[in-house]
Parts: C-alpha cells; structure tokens; sequence
C-alpha cells in the first residue's frame, strides 16, 4: 500500500481514493486517474483504513464508525489528511496530501497583498473557496509569514492536524480536534483563555462557531479561518444567512466592525500542463466597505470596489486576476474565461486591451511511469498491478 501511495506522491497527487470494490485511484493535476489494474475488496480496504487509524480506541469501533476523520504519515512516504467512510456497506477512504515543507506565499505564488493581510493586528480574516481548492495551504502560509516576522502566540485549532508549524518569532500552539480539544466550539472558546494573538480556526462549521469566532476578533485577536464560498460577496451574504432572520441585522453590523479582509481562491490548470495555478479574489476591508456591509443593501457594491481599490488597496478581483495569468502564460484563455465571474465582460476587457488572443491549451506533458510493486501485508491481497501512465 505505501508503495503505491509513494508513487502517487512521486507523481504530484493531491488526493488518493481507496474504495472496495474499485482501483486505486489518484487526483494528479486536477484530474483524477487510476493508478492499478486490479480493484480492492471489502477486506483489504477494511484493513488498510485500519493501518492508517492511530487511536487503539477508535479502531475497536471501526465496524460501527460511519465518518472518521484523523492524519497519517509515513517515513519516505509523506503526511496525509485522512477520512474514511462507509459507502454501499463497505469502506472507502479519502487522502489528502499534505507537503512535510510549511508553504510561502511565494512558493504558491500568491499576490504580494496577502502579506498585507496576515500583518493585521486583529480582526478576521477569511480564506473562502471549493473543496480542494489550496485554503488550508494558503492559511498555512498565513501563519508561517506571522510566525517569521511577529513576536505572537498563534494558536490552531485543527481537524487534524495539517501542517506541522515549527516556534520561530513566534510561539505556535497546534490543538486537534477530538484528541486535544473536543471539538470546534469548546476549543474556540476555551482559546479566548490561553492568551493568543492569533487564533486560526481550520473551519467555520455554523452559526455558534461564528459568533464565537466574531467575539475574538471583538476582543482584540486575529481570527484566521475559512468558509466554503465563492466570493468575498457571497461570503458576507452566506455568514448572515447562517443565523436566523432576526439576529442578521446584528451580525452584519458585527461583522462590519471586526472584518479585515476575504482572500477566495480556485486552482486551474497551467498552460504547460504542469500543475495548477492559483486565482485570487481579494478584498481589504476598508471604511467605505464597511459602511456597505453595514447598510446591507450596498453588499452588492463590494466587486465593483473592489476593481476600482486595486492599486490604491492591492484589491483585486478574480477576473483582474486571471488578467494577469493569461497575460503571464500561466494559464490559457479559454480556461480563465470559463472560471470568469463574468466571462463576457472578460472577454471584453481580454480584447479591448489586446492582451491575449484565444488560443488551445496545450496536451498535458505525459506522467512519468509508476514503478510496478505488490499490494503487501494485507489480509488476502494479490499483486497489484500499476497503470502504466
């Protein structure tokens, strides 16, 4: 198993899927391809979901567990965010890939704002985007930025555990969930306590969850943490719709008060094929953007802001970012087009100022072979052959 887990790494996966009844399977590049010839059965996929449990308490139950999160890492394999589910009776389990190495905002080649952005002194800052599409390495890179310049305490509450954070200028306190705190909630609100300077939340689940995390920005922190959303719009519409109509007029003057700024984001495929680069929507919050958010009827205002606040603010919006990546040849016309938040008026401005005619997406280079190996040390497994591609 670690063998072919290894040669998924090897090939730049971000996520591996192990499910009875089908092949391994490996998400490379965005896409996700098969990686053997021969499909698991309920057994050996039960017993590789043991193999990557590490509470002895937890895998008594594993027959009874229906959604399990945890972490696993092996020596010259790598670290890995793990749940594992049952499906169709039988079990199924999700890795994600997590670098050993803490992430820069240079190495995801991420705008120069965003270290504008972590050097805030307090307020909330939300990283928002789809599943899969690079927050929790652009929070990481947050909290790597604070802890070489600040002398703070960040403390991490974690489900689990991603990156692993080392003390630098700062002093980092890093809580998993279930093993180190019993769950978000408590952990947030026992971390208003222990004297953070920064607070980052993996997830902001529900409406209890926000409110807390809003009082610790009231109080003076910095809470870092992330939404499911599109958009900076969309965020602030989706944090009032989470509470009940009554209460939204309040939250959206709290929110008012304590946002700092919305860093959304969506990975795409490069020109060259290799790999995938990141788009970026930012929005600093500003006076004039409070008052929009306070208002609630102006909400709508804050793209438009936004576009207009990029060289006095380092604003910008996803469209003015993918701009500059077609401009760049970091990725192609058509696909920044297709993940325009408005692809006609991209179109427009992609002409207008001559910046790149359309042209075809180049053939993705070939992935080097997987060396071929056996499925080892599990309950009835036979070779398993690797896709040679």
């Amino acid at each position: 198993m670690e063998r072919i887990i290894k040669a998924a790494v090897d090939r730049g996966a971000s996520d591996l899927h192990i499910k009875a009844g089908d092949v391994f399977r490996a998400r490379i590049h965005g896409k996700l391809v098969p990686l053997t010839k021969q499909a698991l059965t309920p057994e050996q996929t039960r017993t590789i979901a043991l193999h990557l449990m590490s509470n002895e308490d937890d895998k008594a139950r594993l027959d009874k567990l229906t959604d399990y999160d945890c972490s696993w890492a092996a020596p010259g394999v790598g670290r890995f965010r793990v749940n594992i589910l049952k499906q169709r009776s039988s079990f199924m389990v999700v890795m994600r890939v997590i670098p050993f190495e803490v992430p820069t905002f240079a190495k995801l080649r991420l705008p120069p704002a965003l270290a504008r952005v972590a050097e805030a002194e307090r307020g909330m800052v939300l990283v928002t985007g789809v599943t899969g599409s690079g927050k929790s390495s652009t929070m990481a890179a947050m909290v790597h930025y604070i802890n070489e310049h600040e002398n703070r305490h960040i403390l991490t509450l974690e489900n689990p555990i991603e990156f692993l954070h080392t003390d630098l200028q700062s002093s980092i306190t890093q809580r998993e969930i279930g093993s180190d705190t019993q769950d978000f909630k408590m952990g947030l609100r026992a971390a208003l306590r222990q004297d953070p300077d920064v607070v980052m939340i993996g997830e902001m689940r529900d409406a209890e969850t926000i409110d807390t995390a809003i009082k610790a920005a009231e109080t003076g922190h910095l809470l870092i943490s992330t939404l499911h959303t599109p958009d900076a719009q969309s965020t602030i519409l989706r944090i009032m719709a989470m509470f009940p109509p009554e209460e939204q007029e309040v939250v959206r003057i709290r929110l008012s008060e304590t946002l700092t700024s919305i860093v959304s984001q969506r990975l795409l495929p490069r020109a060259d094929g290799k790999g995938r680069a990141v788009a970026a929507e930012i929005l600093i919050v500003t006076p004039a953007v409070r008052d929009m958010i306070a208002d609630g009827k102006r909400i709508g205002e804050i793209r438009d802001y936004i576009a207009e606040g990029r060289d006095q603010y380092g604003m910008q919006t996803f469209d003015q970012h993918l701009q500059d990546l077609v401009q760049a040849d970091e990725v192609t016309f058509e696909v920044a087009m297709a993940a325009a938040t408005n692809p006609s008026d991209f179109e427009l401005k992609m002409r207008m100022f001559s910046r790149r005619a359309p042209s075809s997406a180049p053939a993705p280079a070939a992935a080097p072979a997987a060396a071929s190996g056996g499925l080892t040390g599990l309950s009835g497994a036979g070779d398993f052959d690797f896709m040679g591609q």
